[in-house]
């Protein structure tokens, strides 16, 4: 099989689409709607990147992520992040035996297949760039001593915009590191009630029953989306995009550079090929459609784009202003 050329074989297909669906059971044991988290969460798992999530408290950031982890049989670690996180806590630490004399070296929650960092935006900076190598290097290093993450290995974050006390801002190098930024929404009135029924029968609690999808299965995904083939016209498309994100491209959004201060760098065109790969697997796809890479546009540009003050004092929202540049250039 070689890469980004086509070559998926039907059986190729008709077997992700079978552990897609075990993904997609487990998911909706615990998950009530939340149809576009889902679609981020296994984007972001098959393509080998990590998620954000975003939401006021509630609505199922940690349970989702915890799902997504149950759903893959390999191993999970929960970190909650405190403003008195250390990195060590995170990477590991040596740890002296007196007996002997000699240091024994302790790895830490980071080294899992996948990690929930809980609320991190809580950590301080330090803590944060020690986890800029993690999730951008796989590895960490302790005592001067490089330590392999996990393969596959994958960040699953949450954050809560609405409180600010003892919050530190992510900086932008590591936002720009996280393929996919999803925002969750209060859920619909019907689904609202599913999640009261299944609380008050004791369904929501019960053990998942679903057979998880194995760590060879979600390789074989991966090596699945690395083949997806992706024309140049929709890879110049792509660049397009970005290039407009940049108040540039070929045709210029008027009056964009007021809103926009920083378009989205080369990482984020990567982004938008990789997830729409993704999702052109989960639709039983071998090749990538222009509407691949609109289908989650929001998700994998909103954190990419840096806003003007104006923009913040207008409450311009990031979306806005992407559905404005992908409605300026011209689909392929």
């Amino acid at each position: 099989m070689s890469a980004g050329e086509g070559g998926i074989t039907p059986a190729d297909l008709d077997k992700a689409s079978t552990l897609l669906h075990r993904v997609a059971t487990v998911f909706d044991q615990k998950v009530v709607g939340q149809e576009s988290l889902r679609t981020a969460l296994v984007s972001t798992l098959i393509t080998g990147g990590h998620i954000l999530l975003e939401s006021v408290p509630g609505l199922a950031k940690t349970t989702a992520a915890e799902t997504l982890a149950a759903s893959v049989g390999g191993s999970f670690h929960r970190i909650q992040c405190t403003p008195d996180l250390m990195p060590n806590d995170i990477v590991g630490t040596q740890i002296y035996n007196y007996g002997e004399g000699s240091f024994t070296t302790q790895l830490g929650p980071v080294h899992a297949n996948l990690v929930l960092l809980d609320e991190i935006n809580r950590s301080s900076a330090k803590t944060q760039s020690a986890m800029l190598e993690a999730m951008q290097e796989r590895q960490t290093s302790i005592g001067g001593v490089e330590y392999k993450l996990p393969d596959p290995f994958m960040v699953l974050a949450t954050q809560n915009p609405i409180e600010e006390e003892g919050t530190y801002v992510l900086p932008e190098a590591q936002m720009d590191r996280f393929l996919v930024k999803e925002v969750l929404t209060y859920p619909a009135a019907s689904h609202e009630v599913e999640i009261l029924e299944r609380v008050a029968s004791g369904r929501q609690s019960a053990p998942i029953t679903a057979e998880p999808v194995s760590l060879d299965d979600v390789r074989f995904l991966q090596g699945l989306v690395d083949d997806v083939y992706v024309d140049t016209s929709i890879k110049r498309y792509i660049v397009d995009v970005i290039n407009t994100s940049r108040c540039g491209g070929p045709r210029p959004v008027p009056g964009l550079a007021a809103h926009v201060r920083v378009g989205a760098s080369p990482r984020g065109s990567i982004a938008l090929m990789r997830v729409a790969q993704a999702l052109a697997i989960q639709s039983g796809r071998s090749f990538v459609i222009p509407d691949d890479v609109k289908a989650t546009r929001h998700a994998v540009l909103r954190h990419r784009l840096v806003r003007t003050f104006d923009a913040l004092a207008n409450n311009v929202q990031p979306e806005q202003l992407i559905d404005a540049i992908f409605d300026a250039v011209p689909t392929p």
